[in-house]
């Protein structure tokens, strides 16, 4: 099992927020996905926001959460604003 800091975009601070929420690898991440380890972050941590969305998908594609493409950007403010109702 690989760490999750030795992904793009996760530092040690996002690897505690994981962790505690049961992704204990970079593995486990792409497994589940970016918007359910959103869904397990936003619960315990309810002032996590989108930049840890773009976040996270950012570390599942391998690439800085900022050179996301404008569709997955937009897919996943759409995701995450629905959560907000």
């Amino acid at each position: 099992m690989s760490k999750l800091t030795s992904m793009m975009n996760i530092g040690k601070e996002m690897e505690k927020k994981l962790t505690s929420v049961g992704i204990e690898s970079s593995e486990k991440l792409i497994e589940i996905g970016a918007k359910d380890a959103f869904l397990r972050l936003k619960q315990k941590y309810p002032n996590v926001c989108l930049v840890h969305l773009y976040t996270l998908e950012g570390a599942i594609q391998g690439i800085e959460f900022n050179s996301l493409s404008e569709n997955k950007k937009k897919e996943l403010k759409e995701f995450s604003d629905f959560l907000k109702k």
